[in-house]
């Protein structure tokens, strides 16, 4: 079913309910550290603006689990909107409550209310009817402009939609549902996935519901560690993930029956010691490693490989850096196929907060058809599962 989207629903002095995902990361004197995530809901809520909606926006930010803490404010969050749309953004103490009540019923045409975190209250993260009622009596219509939240089961995203007159989707939640839905049912072939991160046991349920779709799965970052150690090879002091040794070796069986192609690392570059205290760096190649080095990124045979079969193909899915991108000096992989990506002309979907960000610290994603922060929402969403709040809002609409 069409979800409805914020342009096609009269909004016009309406009290619209914006649900975004503003959890975003502060620096240590609580100040916005990155402001993606505010920007990405940036579209939508000028568009609210340029139709004279009232415009209250809701948000979560951190796990207080459902009490008041100081420190998880929306605050810097707030001040940092209100500078971005230079106009005044009304901030209650709380998100419900007749004192909120009130600013929704008093704000005016253009006006503009961010509420305090929801997870303040318990009732938003079980979901209860009573908070939900109560988010649901501020507003006339309610913007699902979240899709990173999407796979919870929460009365922001899915409660307050058996109260609220009406129901639609931000224009990026739109763009995100357009774009992952192309990967999952037209992608053109050669279809390369691109995995990189930490976790393989969180990765390898991913890589498995691609089997059937792609042709190529080209495997870096901490991640191949495990797929590596699977296949017998020397991984030095680098972090395996020894409860996925097993599943590692039969994802690779499996894509070998289906003839797809998996392309591990075939260098990295090594450390002694550990990020905080090592002297230097130096390439080394997997199955040769020094018992005591640890791969901290792809190596330099590892990019020209992976950038070449990159090269050729004509969807390129993407999720995890390729080696440790906090640090400056192990980064470039992750640039360099971020750079290849983008010159490659196929349609390219990067997905995963780390991997957006890791992207934008160099500024590389140009040519990459779409930057998705939906995060594992949007994961799930490729694996085919259900995501609560995307049900919710298809149901309202039926």
């Amino acid at each position: 079913m069409k979800l409805v989207s914020i342009d096609e629903v009269d909004i016009k002095e309406k009290r619209v309910l914006i649900r975004t995902d503003f959890n975003t990361p502060l620096t240590k004197s609580g100040e916005i550290a990155d402001d993606t995530r505010i920007l990405a809901a940036l579209p939508t809520i000028e568009y609210a603006l340029k139709e004279k909606a009232r415009v209250i926006i809701a948000s979560h930010f951190g796990r207080p689990g459902g009490k008041l803490n100081p420190k998880l404010t929306l605050n810097p969050v707030g001040r940092k909107l209100s500078e971005i749309l230079n106009c005044e953004v009304i901030f209650p103490n709380d998100c419900i409550g007749d004192g909120v009540k009130k600013l929704a019923g008093d704000l005016y045409p253009g006006g503009v209310m961010l509420l305090e975190n929801l997870r303040f209250h318990r009732g938003e993260e079980d979901n209860d009817t009573r908070f939900a009622k109560r988010l649901a009596e501020i507003a006339d219509i309610y913007v699902n402009e979240a899709f990173s939240v999407s796979h919870r089961l929460h009365a922001s995203v899915v409660g307050i939609l058996d109260y609220i007159e009406a129901a639609c989707i931000g224009l990026r939640f739109k763009k995100e549902m357009e774009n992952l839905t192309r990967l999952i049912e037209n992608a053109e072939h050669p279809f390369v996935a691109i995995f990189g991160g930490r976790s393989a046991s969180e990765k390898i349920p991913i890589m498995e519901s691609f089997l059937d779709r792609v042709d190529t799965m080209l495997i870096g970052g901490v991640v191949s560690n495990t797929f590596l150690k699977a296949l017998g090879k020397e991984v030095g002091r680098s972090v395996v993930d020894q409860i996925a040794l097993y599943s590692a070796a039969k994802l690779i069986s499996s894509a070998s029956v289906r003839d797809i192609r998996v392309v591990l690392s075939e260098d990295a570059v090594l450390i002694r010691g550990d990020l905080s205290n090592y002297s230097n760096s130096f390439i080394g190649s997997y199955g040769e490693f020094p018992k005591d080095a640890t791969s901290v990124d792809i190596g330099p045979k590892t990019m020209s490989d992976f950038a070449l079969r990159i090269s050729k193909a004509k969807t390129i899915f993407w999720n995890g850096p390729l080696g440790v991108y906090e640090a400056e000096d192990f980064r470039k992989g992750t640039i360099e196929i971020a750079k290849a990506i983008s010159q490659s002309g196929a349609f390219s979907l990067a997905v995963g907060w780390d991997t957006v960000i890791a992207i934008k610290k160099e500024e590389s994603s140009s040519g990459i058809s779409y930057l998705s922060i939906g995060g594992k929402a949007a994961l799930e969403f490729i694996q085919g599962k259900k995501l609560p709040a995307l049900e919710a809002l298809r149901k309202k609409l039926k």
